[in-house]
């Protein structure tokens, strides 16, 4: 009998079925690996188990000690024995370690919390994990790594028997990966069930009984990790062909349009830690110029510190069509010519209750309109050439856009830094969160725009997107680049396996 089982589990969001009947087991005193590309839909089918999407809004069954589980609230999961650490951490920065930790469950006497046990048992907590943390000290004034371990005796102090950890490495130090992976080894021989997502498959096959491979919203393969190597799990987790969505076009490439020395970027929480390190790459006039990687690899803080966006500390040289320019600033970016298509639409791309027209002419206002006073005319018809070449669906130009579609939106965005006539344009999940349709006209925007002579660099967590429309391919991991491929050279194999670290540079 296993601990867990997970039946033909379907969860569908407007127009995308992110699991289409993926099923799943986990036995007592198991460490069960699920990976799979961003997207195959890992973080959903935790989700789905921890009830953050409850019964009713998934198809499928649940069974935990072989009776079927109705879960309706996160509580519900938890009393089930289910404790789930997220990447995102839950922690609230202004409280200590031990009120955390017992958040909602606090020891009380007469209705009164009792504070002397609450730090008591969170003080044996720590201790019995190993964890050198005073519980008495706010969360906020410890390093990120040690707040993820907080967030692991969180999970523990809910006596959980299956436990689920997304990412839980990607802040950690080596010492801190080896106290965790102490920790978890302490808990299988508990018979703790444990689930691991991770990208990185040297822990992966590190601390695995088995391996589970998901894609594109599917179960591909179980099997013993004894079974695997890192090669075949790579394999699987790609396993398809770029499709005819992508059309072949030759681009002639132009000089150089923008060229990036030694950019080294930190992490805003934690300012001696690399996000970035040490990455120099140039895109040319008509080129486009993918950028790959996992999930906390460092592509979007690439981007924004290229754009002067990046909350953190950052260095680099810039160079546009040969001269150097300081970028310290969007303001200074898009004085230089540079545009950016952000990964959020609806956070940084878009003003929502603004209507087309504002939110298209936003960034190229100051040459579109009048010195001191807009020029709502002028606005009018400068807005009109973008909606018509990206066929936005609206009404009109004074259509508010939180009531596009997501396809539409994105073309809003898109067109917003057309008009500012940018030399280089920065693309980072340009068809994330919207249909097939949409995609293939952003797809086919994206190829008249290179073949017009724009320098194009393309961040994607979708692999065929990024073999598909890309002349060259950078791949990083963990901050460093560890390949570099031609359109001719790339695989889908080659840049999964530099992406997770197993591939070597190939110019």
């Amino acid at each position: 009998m296993a601990l867990l089982e997970m039946k033909e589990i379907v969860k569908e969001f407007p127009g995308v079925r992110a699991l289409d009947g993926v099923s799943f087991t986990l036995e007592a005193g198991e460490f069960h690996s699920l990976v799979g590309e961003n997207g195959a839909g890992k973080s959903t089918l935790m989700k789905v188990l921890s009830a953050v999407y409850p019964v009713g809004s998934y198809e499928g069954e649940i069974l935990i000690d072989d009776k079927i589980r109705q879960f309706k609230g996160i509580r519900d999961s938890e009393a089930a024995g289910v404790a789930i650490i997220f990447q995102e951490l839950s922690l609230v920065k202004e409280l200590t370690v031990g009120e955390n930790i017992f958040l909602g469950m606090e020891p009380t006497r007469f209705g009164i919390i009792n504070w002397s046990e609450l730090y008591h048992k969170a003080s044996t907590l720590l201790h019995d994990l190993h964890l050198p943390i005073d519980p008495r000290v706010p969360v906020g004034s410890l390093g990120i790594g040690q707040q993820q371990l907080v967030e692991i005796a969180k999970a523990l102090s809910k006596d959980a028997k299956i436990l689920v950890l997304d990412e839980p490495t990607a802040a950690l130090t080596e010492s801190e990966v080896d106290t965790l992976f102490g920790i978890l080894r302490k808990l299988k021989d508990r018979g703790v069930g444990m689930i691991y997502i991770s990208h990185k498959l040297d822990e992966v096959f590190e601390m695995s009984d088995r391996i589970t491979v998901l894609r594109d919203g599917k179960t591909i393969a179980t099997h013993g990790a004894a079974d695997l190597d890192k090669a075949k799990v790579i394999s699987l987790m790609v396993g398809r062909e770029v499709g005819d969505i992508f059309p072949k076009v030759d681009h002639e490439l132009g000089e150089t349009a923008l060229e990036i020395k030694h950019l080294t970027a930190y992490s805003a929480d934690v300012p001696d830690k690399k996000l970035v390190n040490d990455i120099s790459f140039e895109v040319r006039k008509g080129e486009v110029l993918g950028i790959a990687g996992l999930m906390g690899a460092g592509r979007t803080e690439l981007l924004m510190a290229i754009f002067g966006a990046w909350n953190g500390k950052f260095s680099r040289e810039i160079y546009v069509e040969g001269r150097k320019v300081e970028i310290d600033s969007p303001a200074d970016a898009i004085e230089c010519g540079v545009g950016f298509v952000t990964e959020d639409r609806k956070r940084y791309g878009l003003i929502l209750e603004q209507t087309i027209l504002d939110n298209i002419t936003l960034a190229g206002l100051k040459s579109i309109s009048g010195r001191f006073l807009t020029n709502r005319s002028r606005e009018a018809i400068a807005a009109n050439g973008p909606m018509k070449s990206l066929r936005v669906k609206a009404n009109s130009p004074m259509t508010v856009a939180g009531t596009l579609s997501g396809g539409n939106q994105q073309k809003v965005v898109l067109g917003k830094w057309l008009l500012t006539n940018p030399k280089v344009l920065f693309l980072d999940e340009p068809t994330r969160g919207i249909d097939v349709g949409a995609k293939q006209e952003i797809y086919a925007e994206i190829n008249k725009l290179a073949k017009d002579g724009l320098a194009i660099v393309l961040v994607s967590s979708e692999l065929p997107e990024v073999l598909g429309l890309s002349d060259r391919i950078l791949v990083l991991h963990e901050g460093k680049m560890s390949g570099a491929f031609t359109r001719v050279e790339a695989t889908p194999e080659k840049v999964m396996a530099a992406a997770t670290g197993q591939g070597k540079i190939n110019t």
